[in-house]
């Protein structure tokens, strides 16, 4: 018999969840850009695939509902010239790395060949 152990991972956002801590959930990625294209990239891509449910202008962070599933997203600059994306998702109780992972590779495609308006 398994037995799952519960808890409350922490989100990029600073707050905590329910569900399995050891899962894994979270993407980071590194780009050699300064902070508001980055920014601007994952909102975008955060808009494109599900809904934007936090935007916090003052710390960069993000929370979004991407096929039913919690996304968090902190964008930090460390440098003035390298910028930091961590991508978490999870599921009702689980991590969701995969779809973290794909809404870092859209990140980063959009900051190589942004879209024209």
């Amino acid at each position: 018999m398994l037995a799952f152990v519960t808890g409350c991972p922490s989100t990029e956002t600073g707050h905590n969840t329910i569900g399995v801590p050891l899962s894994k959930d979270t993407i980071t990625s590194k780009y050699e850009k300064p902070i508001t294209p980055v920014v601007n990239a994952t909102r975008e891509v955060l808009q494109r695939n599900g809904k934007l449910i936090v935007d916090n202008v003052v710390d960069h962070t993000f929370q979004a509902k991407v096929n039913q599933r919690n996304v968090w997203v902190k964008v930090k600059d460390l440098d003035g010239k390298i910028t930091q994306v961590e991508v978490q998702a999870r599921g009702s109780m689980t991590g969701d790395v995969d779809l973290a992972a794909e809404l870092s590779k859209q990140i980063g495609m959009l900051l190589v060949v942004p879209t024209t308006q």
